[in-house]
């Protein structure tokens, strides 16, 4: 479950990496963009919205998650 979101699922992407050369744009260089994911503790039953967090998750668990999950645990409580 490393470098994705327990709570949404986000997880790496492939990006484009474009360079200006003699006026016009080349793709040069893929590269993987990962999500911010911190170490978060889920919120206690009372405190918790149904519809953001997994079925399969319990309350007080340690998790990785990602910064914009984060602040929507912050706005419910």
């Amino acid at each position: 479950m490393a470098k994705q979101c327990a709570l949404c699922g986000k997880s790496s992407q492939m990006v484009w990496k474009l360079k200006k050369l003699r006026g016009k744009y080349n793709p040069t260089k893929k590269s993987r963009k990962y999500p911010n994911l911190q170490w978060v503790r889920l919120p206690s039953g009372s405190q918790r919205d149904k519809s953001l967090l997994h079925p399969s998750l319990r309350s007080g668990e340690r998790v990785k998650a990602c910064t914009k999950c984060i602040k929507a645990m912050a706005k419910i409580k």
